[in-house]
């Protein structure tokens, strides 16, 4: 993949599956973790992420700024032991696919063959993955370049800045293949809010970038000017801000609107892996492939 180059204290997390509509199999997702351990895992080969986003953890945090202890976090702490446990690794990361999709959610044809085990496990990785991407100390921005649905539309949402284009489309399909689009609607809810992203749920249809709700999305007009406008976000990031004053503040911002979205994806992929057993999911996913209606028992 050949994509514009980023600044020095920047890095592309990429997905390599355009024959596939860049959907997350089991391969595209074990890379994505991969690729977010490496880029969070210090020169004494220790993965880093931001805390849990839960209040009582600035006790912790306060006695150790207090009397200069050492603990579990204070590289989020102390500039000097941020440079030193973070050495040679981006401040920011620039989420990326190639093609007129941007990632088709699930990988269905595959979902198909897998036992309900397997099931489970691809929904967990999933929700790692988003996990990885909500705690990540560098911020992670999506370039949106084509349409977005199921859990593509959740990894969009759950990046930090995602930029699109006015014409870009975002989809929580699942309901018209008989399995509800439970778990990428976390991500969408805490970015759209309940209500829109409820009909979203429910109607399964696609929506323009430009219908979503203001401030959803960073929304360039002007195809020829995407680049410039990701080159700008990137650059302030990378550039013109400290890494570890963002990671503080990135922490500290979902922890005061006590964020559960760790607990929320994991039980939803519970319930998603439950929905995949029933005969409506069976048939709607058997439907999309024989291009057909599905026939429901209504």
């Amino acid at each position: 993949m050949s994509f514009p180059a980023l600044s020095k204290r920047a890095a592309y997390l990429t997905i390599d599956n355009v024959k596939r509509r860049n959907a997350l199999s089991l391969a595209v997702l074990r890379s994505l973790r991969d690729q977010l351990h490496k880029f969070n895992t210090g020169p004494d080969g220790k993965l880093r992420i931001l805390p849990p986003f839960n209040p009582s953890l600035v006790d912790e945090l306060e006695a150790c700024s207090k009397h200069g202890s050492q603990s579990e976090y204070s590289w989020l702490l102390n500039a000097d032991e941020w440079r030193k446990t973070r050495e040679g690794l981006p401040n920011v990361l620039v989420l990326r696919t190639e093609g007129s999709v941007f990632s088709s959610g699930h990988d269905l044809a595959e979902l198909k063959k897998l036992s309900y085990e397997e099931v489970k496990e691809t929904f967990a990785l999933c929700a790692e993955v988003m996990t990885l991407i909500r705690r990540s100390p560098a911020p992670v921005v999506a370039v949106v370049q084509g349409l977005a649905t199921a859990a593509g539309c959740q990894l969009a949402f759950t990046t930090d800045f995602p930029v699109t284009l006015s014409t870009t489309k975002f989809q929580l399909p699942g309901q018209s293949l008989g399995l509800p689009c439970t778990s990428p609607s976390t991500a969408v809810a805490r970015r759209l809010g309940s209500a829109f992203t409820f009909r979203m749920l429910a109607m399964a249809e696609p929506v323009e970038a430009t219908q979503l709700p203001p401030g959803a999305l960073d929304i360039v007009t002007d195809e020829s000017k995407l680049e410039e406008r990701v080159a700008h976000i990137v650059n302030r990031l990378a550039e013109e801000t400290a890494g570890q004053t963002q990671a503080f503040g990135k922490w500290a911002y979902w922890t005061h609107l006590r964020d559960d979205y760790e607990e929320a994806v994991s039980w939803t992929g519970r319930v998603m892996a439950l929905h995949s057993r029933s005969a409506h999911a069976k048939e709607g996913i058997a439907s999309f492939f024989e291009k057909r209606k599905p026939q429901w028992h209504l």
